[in-house]
């Protein structure tokens, strides 16, 4: 009797425990996708992760037309047709996603199944403005979309929260002692000073947590044997874009063996939980030349500057990729 009351019990105290877990956050993903491989892994982790409602993927920077056919074909391929897909500013180069324009070929935003907005940034105030509860912003690119939105539209700050990948503080590339100009910031200096004065809740990750993100071993054999529609989007998109840099000259990591640099990935990771970073408050002041200067009198954000656990947080990526 004893064991069927206490069995009576640890249920209804589990079904309680699932009322109480927290609904899905929502979130909009502004992504210079196609330059770098790391948004392809970053906008496959946001898929994967249950915490987090994607209401829009934003195509960013260069071509923004181009990055929006990449966005699309891989939220089809990954069975994730529910998810709007927006055009955003093309401001800057113009070559970008050319490392996977080959996965791309044939491919238009008219085939895509679900919505498409051919003005993203409209897309992307219109949901903010909208919500009942704060949208989070996960940028991992530069950022002419945002500095639009802000422009168009500052109240969005009072109801938004932003999360990016972005600067260099104490380590540059490489791990590197002295800070990098990092390409999201140098890209576009005055859009991404407009986002980190901007008045809503800030966190960033930059290159001092990011830029030591690499899967190999056990974690990336694990990968490559999934069946999971998402991971094989993923990597098929990683192989076309090492093809593409292998016929131009460019080396690069194995894809049979281990990822790049997966930068963006980070970003994703603090929209979710920050528990494996040492987070830091600091001022943190963008130049001309692309670095993001701590400077006590700039605007306070909150900076992901070094890891507690990577082996751990490396481990939570492949898990929930892989699942």
């Amino acid at each position: 009797m004893f064991a069927r009351k206490r069995g009576v019990v640890c249920a209804g105290v589990l079904a309680f425990a699932c009322c109480l877990r927290a609904a899905p956050k929502p979130v909009i993903i502004s992504t210079d996708i196609g330059d770098d491989i790391d948004d392809t892994w970053a906008v496959s982790l946001a898929l994967k992760c249950p915490e987090l409602d994607i209401k829009l993927i934003v195509g960013d920077y260069g071509n923004a037309t181009e990055r929006a056919r990449l966005i699309a074909k891989i939220l089809e391929n990954a069975k994730r047709t529910d998810i709007p897909v927006g055009v955003g500013v093309s401001k800057g180069a113009k070559d970008g996603n050319q490392n996977q324009s080959k996965w791309i070929e044939g491919y238009t935003l008219k085939d895509y199944p679900g919505k498409v907005y051919p003005d993203g940034v409209q897309a992307l105030i219109d949901i903010v403005m909208a919500s009942p509860e704060p949208v989070t912003l996960i940028c991992v690119g530069p950022l002419p979309n945002i500095a639009e939105a802000l422009r168009r539209e500052p109240r969005i700050a009072a109801k938004a929260k932003f999360v990016g990948m972005h600067g260099s503080v104490r380590l540059g590339y490489g791990r590197n002692p002295q800070p990098s100009a990092e390409w999201n910031v140098k890209a576009d200096p005055a859009s991404c000073r407009a986002a980190l004065s901007a008045p809503w809740d800030i966190t960033i990750t930059p290159l001092d947590t990011c830029g030591q993100i690499q899967l190999k071993g056990e974690h990336y054999a694990r990968l490559l044997a999934s069946s999971d529609p998402v991971v094989r989007t993923l990597l098929a998109n990683y192989r076309a874009w090492t093809a593409a840099r292998a016929g131009k000259g460019q080396k690069g990591p194995d894809p049979d063996a281990c990822s790049t640099t997966l930068f963006d990935c980070a970003a994703v990771y603090l929209a979710v939980t920050q528990e494996l970073c040492v987070m830091e408050t600091l001022g943190i002041r963008v130049d001309d030349d692309g670095f993001t200067r701590e400077d006590p009198a700039a605007r306070r954000m909150r900076v992901a500057i070094a890891w507690k656990d990577l082996p751990g947080f490396e481990k939570w990526l492949v898990e929930r990729l892989a699942n």
